[in-house]
C-alpha cells in the first residue's frame, strides 16, 4: 500500500460495479436459455420525493440492462399502511418476483419496521429482515441476503486485493443500514473490528490504528487525513452536498472522509461520487439473481 508522500490508489467503484453487472447479465442470460426464466425485482415507492424517484429510475434502468424483470408500484404519501402491506403481500405471492424493495424513508404515519418485516425472508433483497441480520451476526449461519451497501464495501476491498483477514478494521458509524452490517461482514472475514460512533470519546485515536476504515457516519468530511494510518484503505460511504460557488449547481458531493487530506496518507481510497454508490445497485441486482436461483431450485 501507499503511504506518506504518495497519492492513494483510487478504488474505481464505477468500473467494479460495471464488472459485476456484466457478470450478472451473463448469468441471467444463461438462466433464461436453460430454464426460460428470469429474475424479477419489485420496487415499492410511497410518496413523490425527487431523490427516491431518481434512485428508483436508476434501479429500473439497471434491471433492464441486466435482463432482470422490473415491477413497480407507486402510491401517494396519503396511502394507508394497510394499502402498502397489501402491495408487499401481493409481491410475496408472485412467483415471478424474487426481490422486494420498499424505498425508504416511509411517511411518518407508517410503521417502517412492520412493513419491512412483512417482506418474505426469501425476497428480502435489502437484507434488513431480522432473521437475515440475525444470521449475519452468528458464526456458522448464512443469511439469505446481505445488505447491499455493506456487501458492496467488502466487494470493493476484495476485488482491489486489499487483505482483510488478520487486519484491524474500524467502522465509523453504527447505523442498521451500513455501519453495523459492515462491521459484521468484516468480522466474518477475520478482521479485528471496532465501531466508533457519536459517543466514542477518542475516535481519532482508534481510527488511526486501522488498516481498513469504513466511513459511514453521515457527517461531512469528518474523517481527516490526520486520522488515517499511512497505507490504510479508506472506504467512504457518505454522500453530502457541500457548498461550492464554482459549481453550476452551487454545491459538490463529498463523503464522510476528507478526500483531499486522506488521499495523501491512505494506500487506497474510494472517491465520492463514483466509489460506493454504484456498488449498491450492482449488489441489489446480484441479490435478486441469487434469490431467483434459489427460488428455481438451482442453488
Amino acid at each position: 500500500m501507499g503511504g506518506r508522500g504518495s497519492k492513494a490508489a483510487v478504488i474505481d467503484g464505477k468500473a467494479i460495479a460495471a464488472d459485476i453487472r456484466a457478470e450478472i447479465k451473463e448469468e441471467v442470460a444463461k438462466l433464461k436459455a436453460a430454464h426460460g426464466r428470469v429474475p424479477g425485482l419489485a420496487v415499492v415507492i410511497v410518496g413523490s420525493r425527487p431523490d427516491s424517484a431518481t434512485y428508483v429510475r436508476m434501479k429500473r434502468k439497471a434491471c433492464d440492462e441486466a435482463g432482470i424483470r422490473s415491477f413497480h408500484e407507486e402510491v401517494p404519501e396519503t396511502a394507508t399502511e394497510a394499502e402498502v402491506l397489501k402491495i408487499v403481500q401481493s409481491f410475496n405471492a408472485d412467483p415471478d418476483c424474487h426481490g422486494i424493495l420498499v424505498q425508504l424513508p416511509l411517511p411518518k404515519h407508517m410503521n417502517e419496521e412492520k412493513i419491512l418485516a412483512a417482506i418474505s425472508l426469501e425476497k428480502d433483497v435489502d437484507g434488513f429482515h431480522p432473521l437475515n441480520i440475525g444470521r449475519l451476526s452468528q458464526r456458522g449461519r448464512e443469511p439469505l441476503f446481505v445488505p447491499c451497501t455493506p456487501r458492496g464495501c467488502i466487494e470493493l476491498l476484495e476485488r482491489t486485493g486489499v487483505p482483510i483477514a488478520g487486519k484491524e478494521a474500524v467502522v465509523v458509524g453504527r447505523s442498521n443500514v451500513v455501519g453495523t452490517p459492515a462491521a459484521l461482514l468484516l468480522q466474518r472475514r477475520d478482521a479485528t473490528v471496532t465501531i466508533v460512533h457519536s459517543k466514542t470519546p477518542n475516535s481519532e485515536e482508534i481510527v488511526r490504528r486501522a488498516d481498513i476504515v469504513i466511513a459511514a457516519c453521515g457527517r461531512m468530511e469528518m474523517v481527516k487525513g490526520s486520522w488515517i494510518k499511512p497505507g490504510a484503505a479508506v472506504i467512504d460511504v457518505g454522500i453530502n452536498a457541500k457548498d461550492d460557488p464554482s459549481k453550476k449547481r452551487g454545491y459538490r458531493l463529498v463523503g464522510d472522509a476528507d478526500y483531499e487530506e486522506c488521499s495523501k496518507v491512505a494506500g487506497y481510497i474510494t472517491p465520492v461520487p463514483g466509489g460506493v454508490g454504484p456498488m449498491t445497485i450492482a449488489i441489489l441486482l446480484q441479490n435478486t439473481l441469487e434469490g431467483a436461483t434459489r427460488a428455481y431450485g438451482l442453488k
